[in-house]
């Protein structure tokens, strides 16, 4: 995800019992959820007829209309204004994720899409995957409306939704029997084990490793140390940052499955008398 200020702006227990499982012969070698196939499929399609059907005018009018712009909500009379209107102001929070600044933009976001949104929705399914993927690109925007308050710029791209598939692949990928466990059943359902609670995935070596890459990658987006695209569009790091706390923190309002049961609940034999009286905080 880049914001750029050109033409258009980039988004930018034990174990016995257990086989080690380093790959199934009855497994194809591609075998991405119908739903990811389906959101990587539009998304080139989108920038397909912008890039080779779309004449310079009417693409410029497809970012007015779709992409986020931090302007149209600058409450100032001079401010111009923008087209769509109010439905606009809505819709913009989400359509940005759909458009993007150039097949490299689109190519690295296809590839996180297919790494980290195939366990969700395998997890998910099609309509929660749906949702979330709108809920994430939203707190991007917000987070990028926040910290570029007035900016004409666009917004495009959809790696504020990715990074939110990112913070919730690791609620659940690290587990016993998840997807990154090395030791699990042969005949299991990786992709359906219970959720690590946030408390416990923080604490997490491995999910505390991954967090301290991502947000140290992000940061150098930030400064400008780690540019990944060419012609000086910087990156919109910020939309990374909301999308993805976004995904961490509500993944337990998406998750069909539910949290692992913590230590205490299961050493647990009969509830205990509650410590105040009813109604009392």
């Amino acid at each position: 995800m880049l914001a750029g200020r050109q033409r258009a702006a980039y988004l930018s227990g034990g174990r016995r019992g257990r086989a080690l499982v380093l790959k199934s012969a009855s497994e194809p070698m591609f075998n991405v959820p119908r739903v990811v196939a389906a959101t990587v499929a539009v998304l080139a399609s989108i920038h397909a007829i912008r890039e080779f059907i779309l004449p310079e005018s009417a693409d410029l009018a497809v970012l007015a209309w779709f992409a986020f712009i931090p302007a149209r909500y600058d409450p100032t009379p001079l401010v111009e204004a923008y087209p769509g209107g109010m439905a606009a102001d809505v819709w913009t929070f989400v359509t940005y994720a759909l458009l993007h600044g150039s097949w490299l933009h689109l190519g690295l976001n296809a590839i996180w899409l297919l790494a980290f949104g195939t366990p969700v929705a395998r997890r998910f399914g099609a309509v929660r995957f749906l949702s979330f993927f709108a809920m994430a690109a939203a707190a991007g925007a917000i987070a990028h409306l926040v910290t570029h308050t007035g900016e004409r710029a666009p917004m495009v791209g959809a790696s504020a939704a990715i990074s939110g598939f990112m913070a919730a692949a690791i609620r659940f990928v690290f587990q016993p029997g998840g997807p990154l466990d090395l030791w699990r059943a042969r005949d299991g359902l990786p992709h359906l084990v219970p959720a690590a609670p946030l408390p416990a995935a923080l604490r997490d070596p491995r999910i505390l490793a991954f967090l301290a890459v991502w947000f140290g990658l992000n940061l150098l987006f930030g400064i400008g140390s780690l540019p990944i695209f060419d012609g000086g569009q910087p990156v919109a790091w910020q939309a990374h940052v909301g999308g993805f706390l976004a995904g961490l923190l509500a993944f337990a309002a998406f998750d069909p499955i539910g949290p692992a049961p913590t230590r205490g609940s299961e050493a647990q034999s009969e509830p205990s008398a509650p410590a105040t009286t009813p109604g009392q905080n």
